[in-house]
């Protein structure tokens, strides 16, 4: 049985910074992410990062991408990379991102599929298989990464994987392109398909959706009891795999930065929903409120 995420697991997992840290001492991430088609996604991605503490946040996209993110996010590292099918990243730029340095690799949010192109799907396709096996540090992999792996399975292939952990952050109807099931199945019985996944995949699955679920390979399991309605839109999962991914930079486990960071941003669409309406509230109005959370609770 799974148990329910509490603030005290959240603040017990997130400890104090030590008066001697530096930017080091919290990783670095390396946000695979956006298209001419997705611009903001990758935005809202790269600032859910840092602002959920990561020492250093790379975006590594595409023009049109970057010249938001000077004007937006002065604080975020660039990696331009070539523009492929549907003004995409190009599998041209994979050697230039594993140069990069960094501790997570965050892969997906934006990066076009088959709602572009057959073109952009496939490339999009080689950036998740030949990105993910040869990083020395653990990943998360979400929207169109999902998408393209969904893709990988349906050929027989295994999902990729990093060296260190893998946090995969499927909705429902992500969840059924990459099992095969229909979305009613799964929301039939979210935690036995999240735990029953997250085994077979060996890695930690957040099951979005209310109540999310985060499920180990290892059989632990919790449930979100943060988050209202106003988190239905575009972008709201963006700002969770930014939040995701600088967890695991700061040094927490995969399955304590997943149950973290979906606790965290539900708390936060809690207060945005609280002050603008579940239906005026916007999901970069999620980092505003997520900055006061934290300074609450002296972190």
């Amino acid at each position: 049985m799974s148990t329910e995420i509490t603030s005290e697991f959240v603040w017990h997992s997130i400890p104090p910074r030590p008066r001697d840290s530096h930017k080091g001492s919290f990783g670095t991430v390396l946000a695979v992410a956006g298209s001419a088609y997705y611009r903001g996604a990758a935005l809202l991605a790269a600032e859910g990062a840092l602002r959920t503490g990561a020492g250093i946040v790379t975006l590594a996209s595409v023009e049109p991408v970057l010249a938001a993110a000077v004007a937006r996010l002065p604080e975020c590292c660039l990696c331009p990379c070539v523009a492929g099918a549907e003004g995409g990243i190009s599998p041209e730029s994979i050697p230039q991102l594993q140069r990069q340095k960094a501790t997570v690799l965050l892969l997906g949010p934006g990066l076009g599929g088959t709602a572009q192109s057959t073109g952009r799907a496939a490339e999009t396709r080689t950036l998740v298989q030949k990105l993910l096996p040869g990083f020395a540090g653990s990943a998360v992999l979400d929207a169109d990464g999902l998408n393209a792996a969904a893709q990988l399975l349906a050929e027989g292939k295994t999902l990729p994987h990093p060296a260190g952990e893998l946090i995969v952050t499927p909705h429902p109807g992500e969840m059924a392109r990459l099992t095969g099931l229909s979305a009613a199945q799964i929301n039939a019985d979210r935690e036995n398909t999240a735990c029953q996944y997250a085994e077979k995949w060996n890695a930690v699955v957040v099951l979005k959706g209310c109540r999310t679920v985060v499920a180990a390979p290892d059989g632990r399991a919790c449930v979100n009891p943060t988050g209202n309605p106003g988190l239905a839109r575009g972008g709201s999962g963006d700002v969770l795999a930014g939040m995701t991914a600088a967890l695991l930079a700061c040094g927490l486990p995969a399955y304590e930065a997943a149950a973290c960071a979906v606790y965290l941003h539900g708390a936060a669409a809690d207060r945005a929903a609280a002050a603008l309406g579940e239906y005026g509230m916007l999901p970069h109005d999620i980092l505003s409120q997520l900055g006061r959370i934290f300074a609450e609770n002296h972190r």
